[in-house]
Order: C-alpha cells, then sequence, then structure tokens
C-alpha cells in the first residue's frame, strides 16, 4: 500500500492494489513494529520555548503505551469502550492513543478550545467511559461529572493534585509493566471517533476502523513527495483533535518512521510557526491555508528565517491561487494542496515532483481513491460541469458509519457514492475544483457563486487579513455577496477603504461576484480546525 518512487502518477494511479493485513491494529503499526527493530529511533520531538526540546523513542513509546494500556485493562475498561483525549499536542497524547489502539478501545480526540458545552456534547453522544486530559482539560470538566454518567475515570497528566476523582497518568504508567499483548484487531474494527467540523449543523460522531491509518499511507507519501526521505521531519499547527492532525501527519508518519515534532498550545502566531520550524530542522509540513494566509504577514521568511522545508501540504479550505503563488514566492516549493473529510480523508492530492499541481485546484484523486463529480442520482458529470464531490466506496479511509445514527449514514451516500457536500468540477486532466459547501454556495441573479474564490481574492488585497464571503437575502436579485473582513495590521474601517476592496474584487473575478457589501470585523468566526464558521455569517447577514 506504500508507494514506489520513480514511477509517474499515471502508473502510480493505474497500478496501486492495497495490500491491508487481517489482522491490522494502528497502534501496534506505529509502536512495537518500529521498537522490535529500531527501539532508539526517536519518533517525537517537542518544541520548547526555552530550547530545552525534548525526545522520545520508539522504544520509550512501545513501552509507556504498554504500561497504560494495562492500566486501562486494570481500571476495567475493555474493547469498544470509548476513551476520550482532551489534550494538546504532546508525548502523552501520542502514548495514550497508542494504549486505546492496542487494548481495543476507540479513541475519541478532544480539542483544548472546546468549552463546557461543547465537551459534554461529545462525551454525551460517545458514551465516553474514560478521559485523558491535563490540568488545563481538567478545568473545562468541572461541574460535567453529574451530566455524564458514563463517566468513570478521569486521568490526568502532570503534576497535578490527584483523589477520588481522577487519577495520575504518570503514576499509572510507572504502576504497569511495559508489556502488553495487543488486542488482535482487524481492519473493520473500531479504533477512532471523529466529531465533524460541525460547520453546516450539529458535529456528528463519525467512527473509523484500524484500516484507516492504512487508507492515509498513499495520499501522505503522495503530498510528501514519496516520504520518507533522508532527514524527514514533519510539524504541524493543526490540533491533533483534528482529523487534518491526527491523521495527515501524526498517525501516518509515525507508521512510516518519520519523526514527528511537537509544539505547545497557543493562538497560532506566524513568526512563532516560522522559528519551530527553522530550530527543529522540520522538513516536511502541513499547515491549513488559514495559517498559511496569516504567515503571509511576515516579509522575507527565509531571509529572516534558516527553514529547511521540502515539502508542505494543505487541507481544511481551498487555498486559493493567491496564497498558492505567495508560497512558491516566499517559501521557494509548491504547497501541495489536499482534500477529504472527517467522514473519508485525504483522496484527493497533489505533488509537485510529479507535475500534479495546479494553482486553484485540490489535485488529483490519490492512488487506491475513486473520486469523481456526480449529479443528485449518482451520475458520474463530464468535465467541467459542476456537482458534488464524491468517493466511490469501498475505501479504506471511509468512515465506519455515524455513531448511533443509521439514518444520517445512509443519507451520506447515493448508492455507492459517498457524498462530501463540497461541489467542485474536475477538468479533463482529473483536477478538481473547489467551489464551496453545498450550503454556502450563494445564488445571485441567477448565478451560482462559491465564496472561495472571493475569499481568495480578498485576501489578495494587502489591507484584508481573513475574509470570509456569504450570501445576503436580496429581494431583486434573490441573494447578494456579503463580505465579512478582518483588516491586517496597520489599516483602519472606512468607507474609501470597502470601495477600494470592491473594486479590487470587481477587476479581478467579475462584475457579479464582488462584494456589494462589506462589514469590518475583529477577527472570523472560526471552527477549531481553522475552517471558516460561514453558517454564523449568513444568519448574521439575514439578520442585518
Amino acid at each position: 500500500m506504500k508507494l514506489s518512487a520513480g514511477a509517474s502518477y499515471e502508473d502510480l494511479y493505474r497500478d496501486f492494489v492495497w495490500e491491508i493485513p487481517e489482522r491490522f491494529n494502528m497502534g501496534e503499526v506505529v509502536s512495537d513494529a518500529w521498537a522490535a527493530q529500531h527501539p532508539e529511533r526517536v519518533c517525537l520531538q517537542h518544541f520548547s520555548l526555552d530550547g530545552h526540546h525534548l525526545v522520545l523513542t520508539y522504544g520509550g513509546l512501545a513501552a509507556r503505551s504498554a504500561s497504560l494500556a494495562n492500566a486501562f485493562v486494570s481500571l476495567g475498561l475493555k474493547p469498544g469502550d470509548r476513551i476520550g483525549l482532551l489534550l494538546p499536542q504532546s508525548f502523552e497524547t501520542v502514548i495514550a492513543h497508542v494504549a486505546i489502539y492496542k487494548m481495543g478501545g476507540i479513541a475519541l480526540p478532544l480539542a483544548l478550545l472546546f468549552g463546557a458545552e461543547a465537551l459534554e456534547y461529545r462525551l454525551k453522544a460517545s458514551g465516553a467511559a474514560a478521559i485523558v486530559t491535563n490540568a488545563f482539560g481538567l478545568t473545562r470538566l468541572d461541574g460535567l461529572s453529574e451530566k455524564l454518567p458514563d463517566l468513570r475515570h478521569v486521568i490526568v497528566t502532570g503534576s497535578v493534585a490527584t483523589g477520588e476523582e481522577c487519577l495520575s497518568f504518570d503514576e499509572l504508567v510507572s504502576a504497569h509493566p511495559p508489556l502488553f499483548e495487543v488486542t488482535g484487531t482487524g481492519p473493520d474494527d473500531p479504533a477512532l471517533m471523529i466529531f465533524t467540523s460541525g460547520t453546516t449543523g450539529p458535529p456528528k460522531a463519525a467512527l473509523h476502523g484500524h484500516r484507516v491509518l492504512a487508507g492515509h499511507i498513499p495520499g501522505f507519501q503522495l503530498g510528501h513527495e514519496f516520504a520518507p526521505q533522508a532527514g524527514d521531519r514533519i510539524w504541524t499547527p493543526s490540533d491533533w483533535a483534528w482529523a487534518g492532525g491526527l491523521l495527515n501527519v501524526l498517525m501516518p508518519a509515525l507508521m512510516l518512521g518519520i519523526p514527528v515534532v511537537s509544539s505547545p498550545a497557543q493562538k497560532f502566531d506566524a513568526d512563532m510557526a516560522f522559528r519551530i520550524m527553522a530550530e527543529m530542522d522540520v522538513r516536511n509540513a502541513f499547515i491549513p491555508p488559514t495559517a498559511l494566509r496569516l504567515m503571509r504577514s511576515v516579509a522575507n521568511p527565509r531571509e529572516k528565517y534558516d527553514l529547511k522545508l521540502r515539502t508542505v501540504t494543505s487541507a481544511g479550505e481551498a487555498l486559493g491561487r493567491e496564497t498558492y503563488d505567495w508560497a512558491k514566492s516566499a517559501l521557494g516549493l509548491t504547497v501541495n494542496e489536499l482534500f477529504g473529510q472527517t467522514e473519508c480523508n485525504f483522496v484527493l492530492g497533489s505533488a509537485a515532483n510529479l507535475d500534479v499541481s495546479k494553482g486553484g485546484a485540490i489535485g488529483r484523486a490519490v492512488p487506491g481513491h475513486h473520486v469523481a463529480i456526480i449529479d443528485e442520482k449518482g451520475i458520474e458529470l463530464p468535465a467541467g460541469r459542476m456537482g458534488q464531490i464524491a468517493i466511490r466506496r469501498p475505501d479504506p479511509v471511509m468512515f465506519l458509519g455515524y455513531w448511533n445514527d443509521a439514518a444520517a449514514t445512509a443519507n451520506k451516500f447515493v448508492g455507492d457514492w459517498l457524498v462530501t457536500g463540497d461541489l467542485g468540477r474536475q477538468d479533463s486532466e482529473g483536477y478538481v475544483e473547489f467551489i464551496g459547501r453545498d450550503d454556502d454556495i450563494i445564488t445571485s441573479s441567477g448565478y451560482r457563486i462559491g465564496p472561495s474564490e472571493i475569499e481568495d481574492c480578498l485576501t489578495g488585497h494587502p489591507a484584508v487579513r481573513l475574509a470570509a464571503a456569504v450570501g445576503k437575502p436580496d429581494p431583486v436579485r434573490t441573494e447578494i455577496v456579503k463580505a465579512y473582513i478582518a483588516l491586517a495590521p496597520g489599516y483602519r474601517p472606512s468607507d474609501d477603504l470597502a470601495a477600494e476592496i470592491r473594486d479590487w474584487v470587481k477587476t479581478r473575478l467579475s462584475m457579479h461576484e464582488y462584494p456589494r457589501e462589506i462589514a469590518f470585523v475583529d477577527d472570523i468566526p472560526l471552527t477549531t480546525t481553522g475552517k471558516v464558521i460561514r453558517r454564523l455569517l449568513r444568519e448574521r447577514a439575514a439578520a442585518e
């Protein structure tokens, strides 16, 4: 299931065959498989502001995850139990993930940015039996215990006072033996539950089997241009609680023997991102489009920082031509854009070294995946026609289903096609252009307008830090394009600036796509994964 370097994209796609063994355990392949042959090989490095960077080896990961798996079993946790992970990027996060997979549990990644209501919703919906968190996460859980009858154990990392209500992560690890007989899971046995971003409605719990990791390897290798290569080391600012951080970076890299750099949780800072990559000798990075747009504020980054980047991938929103071109100029490389969603990830990709790259496109089908543009009846559409981006089943990255929601699972399919809810069009070469979420499409004077192209154009203006475009109800045009804009430092809102920005879009896109209304805001609402929550802005526009 790994790609062979030296072949063309066409050969790779034509000749690819999935070879996932009948016994496959995510925890085993990212720790024990390496520890058996190379116990001193470095698997994780943690960036510290004081320069005292920490290191964990595969031998250490295998031993500590085995101890924690034994601890889980001693607490009465069993295969199939959901175990929450409310943690930042850290060694403990990886150790806990691996331990859960080894004992046959189901990992439930949760973002520390979630408030009490969001956590309660996810823990209650999943029926989580235990949660591993840190001191900050413990404050988020305060007062929730009575509302979560299934939650029996709270395990806390670091030096915090523990008692009857919570257990010490370190004490559990040290109290149990570093050997564990890994549960004999198969590819379809459940391993991971990730809630969707909730950009268009209530989050749903997508359940994945152990095979999801194997399914991500071709896309990872494509985007990082035949990784692993000598010296490869990867980092992402994305939360590991998101499919992008966990499955586009952490788990595939560990399976392939590539060291992963972790960094402290913080609000994204462009200069700090460049510092981390320079100081930790990062060669590969996964950086979402929103973060890349914010990084444009750093002038001449290659002169300011000793960057050693070989590859950069991006996903989560459309990258856009403006940011694509900036990266080529400022970073000296082509960002390899990719596409997927929580339910079925990493199915479209790019690879500059194979000449599979085109500004404004989100890539071509990754070897092993059948992706097409279909109509509402599930019929494949010809090149140039807009429709839903869909993936044909079976596919190893495809979810097992939504947790306890057979109806929603069935509605995700049209025949054998998983429909993404994203609109796109495919050209004659197989490149897919992302138009926008079906819910986000703006209908104005008979035109169907995707917000991504408008937002990309807006962020090309020097005054615009972030932007979002939505449809506002209009009695004549059905909807008009309204833009919400967060300004770059040094710029102030004014009618003249709004007119200048409108003209900027008018002359670069078309007369029907420019924003007829512009509102300057302090910030743009984003999910924890960096996606614009246009639903909130549509509601705001409708109420204005």
